[in-house]
């Protein structure tokens, strides 16, 4: 618990009830991923813990993430493989985000968001825990502790995202690299905007190519390591943007 509080800033109205819980469920994956020997997992966390357990998995996601155990939404293995392979490439622990709307008027600017359970590292200011702002609507505020809420620091980023080709049997990725930037965006969660060179060219490739919505991001340039390591030494098929 004093782990927690010194993490982030624990949203007004929240009640120790709610802390104790949250560092059960910290205490209980951590001890699942040791046992286990896991370097990087993904999480059910959409809407499974908070249905059965009563609480968000995003905390618990970020330290472990903080720590080096990246941890991927949504139960994405791939995702997760992509956080792991983005952490030996850049050293830093990555985000994972959706890439998800045009940021104005800008071809090359695109908003990422997520609940989230990015690291502590990757917010601009010590991000705020409180209710995941939309699965609260639906499931209640009750049930929804445990999101972190910030903005993304301006930096250079490496974006990855793994995938695999069911019906040809292959694994496939796409990488390249661009920038966090510091533009106004002023909504709620995990938030970023993007600055990626032909961005309209990178989202026709992934909608014609089948890839999913998530990315992972790491904030430091490894696109180079990453093409060589899974092109040249793994054998997969890999798409370098720029």
């Amino acid at each position: 618990m004093e782990e927690i509080r010194a993490y982030g800033r624990v949203a007004d109205g929240i009640g120790e009830e709610k802390l104790v819980r949250q560092a059960k469920l910290c205490l209980a994956l951590d001890d699942w991923m040791e046992t286990h020997e896991c370097d990087a997992s993904a999480v059910q966390c959409w809407d499974t813990v908070e249905k059965n357990y009563g609480w968000a998995a995003c905390l618990a996601m970020s330290l472990m993430s903080q720590r080096g155990l990246p941890s991927a939404c949504e139960t994405d293995v791939m995702g997760a493989v992509s956080m792991l392979a983005l952490l030996r490439a850049g050293g830093v622990p990555p985000v994972y985000q959706d890439w998800n709307n045009n940021y104005g008027a800008a071809p090359d600017k695109c908003i990422n968001v997520h609940c989230s359970n990015y690291p502590a590292c990757a917010f601009a200011e010590k991000p705020e825990i409180g209710n995941l702002d939309i699965l609260a609507t639906t499931l209640g505020a009750d049930v929804s502790f445990g999101a972190l809420k910030g903005r993304v620091r301006p930096s250079v980023m490496t974006y990855l995202k793994v995938s695999t080709d069911d019906v040809r049997g292959k694994i496939k990725c796409y990488l390249g690299e661009g920038r966090f930037t510091d533009d106004p965006l002023p909504t709620f969660g995990g938030v970023a905007v993007c600055e990626v060179p032909d961005l309209n060219g990178l989202m026709r490739y992934l909608t014609l190519n089948g890839f999913e919505h998530h990315v992972a991001i790491a904030q430091a340039a490894c696109a180079d390591v990453l093409e060589e390591a899974l092109g040249r030494y793994l054998g997969w098929e890999v798409y370098r943007h720029s």
